[in-house]
């Protein structure tokens, strides 16, 4: 089927909003999606009607309690997790590492070995360095290729030793858009006995996250990166997390999850998240799946990526006909598959922060900066307080908005080129 993207697009509030006469662009999507409706509408619903703490047998904190129960339900569906128990809901994805971390951490000795990507987001770096100062820990750092763009399994595999106890790796890289082979990934640390903890924030937005089928041990992801509202989520594997023993209340619950959900939980925006899951089940229902929520979701991601894809294809190939610009990222139509629809790039003689003042004071939406991709832009030999102009699709947006930003884009950097002539 044709994705139903005006249908889509009324289902978001924001997508309407006018400011002096100007319509909004929103490309800023890899730092926060806007949300449809329902999930603005759940989260007002449950401040209104089941706003009470836990743990109480009146109707408003027992109708509480089933807003987190559902949460964790529909976050179980989103990643195809065995149990609702193996899911952890918090402040957001760098809180959750840092908990975990300081948790798993119990287990490591002083020359442990943790390997750390130069592909990630700086919430899945910053942890294990910190941690691994603490307890006098080795950290390997893992680069990608500059050619294919991912991290090789090959350059995995020369640092790994008998030693190495964790290994933190990235789904989607934040700046360059890059996929990683996480399941092959996965499957060597495995089999040198380390434990794999995932960031798929990036991937959860543009494709469907089977933790079983991967293979690791702890996944994490932010809801306000598709659609829903600010918190985040972590996926554990049932024997690792019921094996920890994490820092809490010493009266609190020793019960799965909650041992890890540290005081009283965000019960309002647990229901928002439960309303972004169903908003892609409604959409892989409104794509002709009648199954179970889990293929509803599967459904959705289907149809987005079949929509998304053309729009990141029809950006780059914009983009690449601008003298002097280079697309930090896949490129190759062949490889859209192995890319999320981010997707950034610098100028020669430009700063990106120029570029960016100008589209944003257009009401074209984007960043730019190193956007937490410190190692990223270091390996690439960027410039960290200037970084990259970045663009970012979402399933909302539309080939008009892209060709109307390429044609800024364009026109920009002229003028730009033209200043300083």
């Amino acid at each position: 089927m044709d994705f139903p993207l005006e249908t889509v697009r009324r289902k978001f509030p924001a997508l309407d909003l006018i400011d002096k006469g100007r319509r909004r662009i929103y490309l800023d999507n890899p730092a926060g999606t806007q949300v449809p409706q329902a999930v603005a509408d759940a989260v007002a619903r449950c401040l209104l009607t089941t706003n009470a703490n836990l743990g109480g047998y009146f109707e408003t904190t027992v109708a509480a309690q089933k807003v987190v129960d559902d949460a964790h339900a529909a976050m179980a569906d989103f990643l195809g997790a065995a149990s609702a128990e193996e899911i952890i809901i918090g402040a957001n994805m760098t809180t959750l590492t840092y908990h975990v971390s300081r948790t798993l951490g119990r287990r490591f000795k002083p020359g442990d070995e943790i390997i750390v990507t130069r592909m990630d987001h700086e919430g899945n770096v910053s942890p294990w360095l910190q941690l691994a100062e603490d307890l006098d820990l080795v950290v390997r750092f893992l680069p990608f290729d500059e050619t294919s763009w991912q991290v090789e399994e090959t350059a995995l595999s020369a640092l790994l030793t008998d030693k190495t106890k964790l290994v933190a790796l990235n789904y989607a890289s934040n700046l360059t858009g890059s996929i990683n082979r996480v399941k092959a990934l996965t499957a060597l640390a495995k089999q040198a006995g380390a434990l794999v903890y995932v960031d798929a924030v990036q991937f959860a937005p543009h494709g469907l996250i089977d933790v079983q089928e991967l293979g690791c041990d702890f996944l994490v992801c932010s809801a306000y990166k598709f659609f829903g509202p600010h918190m985040g989520i972590l996926w554990g594997r049932r024997d690792v997390i019921d094996a920890l023993n994490p820092y809490k209340c010493r009266c609190s619950s020793n019960g799965l999850p909650e041992r890890f959900e540290l005081g009283t939980p965000q019960i309002e925006l647990m229901a928002g998240l439960t309303a972004a899951v169903d908003y892609f089940a409604d959409l892989g229902a409104a794509a002709g799946e009648s199954g179970s929520r889990r293929r509803k979701i599967a459904k959705a991601f289907e149809v987005s990526i079949a929509h998304e894809n053309p729009l990141a294809l029809r950006l780059i190939e914009g983009l690449s006909d601008i003298e002097g610009l280079t697309i930090r990222g896949i490129t190759d139509p062949k490889r859209v598959s192995e890319r999320v629809p981010t997707v950034s790039f610098t100028v020669d003689g430009i700063v990106p922060e120029t570029i960016v003042r100008q589209l944003n004071a257009e009401n074209i939406f984007l960043w730019s900066g190193h956007n937490y991709a410190w190692e990223i832009v270091h390996q690439l030999g960027i410039p960290a307080e200037q970084g990259v102009v970045r663009i970012g699709i979402a399933h909302y947006n539309s080939a008009a908005e892209i060709d109307e930003t390429l044609e800024s884009v364009h026109r920009v950097v002229a003028m730009l080129r033209q200043q300083r002539s």
